[in-house]
C-alpha cells in the first residue's frame, strides 16, 4: 500500500501577507506535506452581483483574496523547500495564469458543476484534482466525462463533505470504494471534520491515495474560528502515525524478525522447560 499524498490547504487563512503565505509553505513542508494549495479568486468573479449587493458579509470577502502578483513567488519558495504548489482557480482567467506555475489544479466542490472551468483546467495537461462535496453521482459523472473529454490524463477524485466542520459520524468515507470502482482513477479524502481517526480511517480502511486538510499557522487565520482547521503540530503527529502505520505492514510471511533472533536460543526447552535451550547453557 502506498502513502497517501498529503496537501495542506491554506484557503482564506493567508492575510493577503506574502511572509505568511511563505511561513504555510515551510511549515507544510517541515510537518511532512507533499504539496501546498492555495486559491485564487476575485469576489466579483465569485458572487453574483445580486448576493454582493444584498450580503455585507460576502462583500467583506474581498480581504480574503489573494493578489495575483503572489503566484511567482508563492511557486519559488514551493521550489526551493522541495513542496509542490497547487491552486485552486476561481475564474476563468485565473487557469491561464496558474499554468506556468502549479504543479496540479485542484477544482473545489462548489465549481463541480461550471463545464467551461472544469475544461480549461484539463486542456493545460496538468493534473487535475476534483473535490465532490454535495454532489450526486449523476453530477460526478458530468464532471468526470468534461474533464476527460477536454483532455485530462492524471485525475483524483476527493470524496468530501462540504460543512465547516463535518461531524465524524458523517464522514461517509465508504463513498470513497464507490467512487474507485465508478471511475476508475485515484480517489482521496478532502478533510473537514479535524478528527485523527477519520484520516486514519480514511488511510488505511479505504487506501486513500490523498489526503487535503485546511492548515492554520497560530489559530488568528479568517478560517480558523469556523472550526475545520488544523494546527501545523497537531497534523504534524497524524502524518508520521500514518506513516508508521504503513511501514509496519511487512511482507506477510510469519518468519521470526531480526529483533527476535537473538532471543530465539532464550525459548524453554522443549525436554525440561526450562529456558534457555540446553545446547547453550554451559556456554
Amino acid at each position: 500500500m502506498k502513502v497517501p499524498f498529503f496537501v495542506s490547504e491554506v484557503s482564506s487563512n493567508h492575510s493577503c501577507d506574502l511572509k505568511r503565505c511563505y511561513n504555510f509553505i515551510e511549515y507544510s513542508a517541515k510537518i511532512g506535506c507533499d504539496a501546498v494549495k492555495f486559491q485564487l479568486f476575485k469576489i466579483d468573479e465569485l458572487f453574483a452581483p445580486e448576493i454582493l449587493a444584498k450580503s455585507p458579509e460576502h462583500r467583506a470577502r474581498k480581504k480574503w483574496e489573494l493578489p495575483e502578483y503572489f503566484i511567482p513567488e508563492i511557486s519559488k519558495r514551493c521550489k526551493e523547500v522541495g513542496i509542490a504548489f497547487s491552486c485552486t482557480p476561481f475564474y476563468l482567467d485565473a487557469v491561464a495564469l496558474l499554468a506556468p506555475y502549479v504543479e496540479f489544479y485542484k477544482i473545489a466542490s462548489y465549481e463541480l458543476l461550471w463545464t467551461d472551468l472544469l475544461e480549461a483546467c484539463a486542456a493545460t495537461g496538468k493534473p487535475v484534482v476534483l473535490s465532490t462535496g454535495m454532489a450526486a453521482m449523476d453530477e460526478i459523472s458530468g464532471a468526470v466525462s468534461a474533464l476527460q473529454s477536454a483532455g485530462c490524463k492524471e485525475l483524483t477524485l476527493l470524496h468530501c463533505v462540504s460543512g465547516y466542520p463535518v461531524p465524524a459520524a458523517q464522514a461517509n468515507l465508504a463513498a470513497m470504494n464507490r467512487l474507485r470502482s465508478e471511475f476508475g482513477c485515484r480517489v482521496g479524502w478532502s478533510d473537514h471534520t479535524v478528527q485523527e481517526g477519520v484520516i486514519q480511517r480514511a488511510v488505511h480502511k479505504f487506501d486513500a491515495d490523498m489526503i487535503e486538510f485546511h492548515l492554520d499557522l497560530d489559530e488568528t487565520g479568517a478560517e480558523f474560528s469556523a472550526g475545520h482547521c488544523w494546527l501545523p503540530e497537531e497534523m504534524e503527529r497524524v502524518i508520521k502515525s500514518v506513516r508508521i502505520g504503513m511501514a509496519c505492514d511487512g511482507y506477510g510471511d510469519k518468519v521470526p524478525a531480526d529483533v527476535e533472533l537473538s532471543d530465539r536460543d532464550w525459548r524453554a526447552d522443549p525436554e525440561d522447560g526450562l529456558r534457555p535451550l540446553k545446547y547453550i547453557r554451559n556456554g
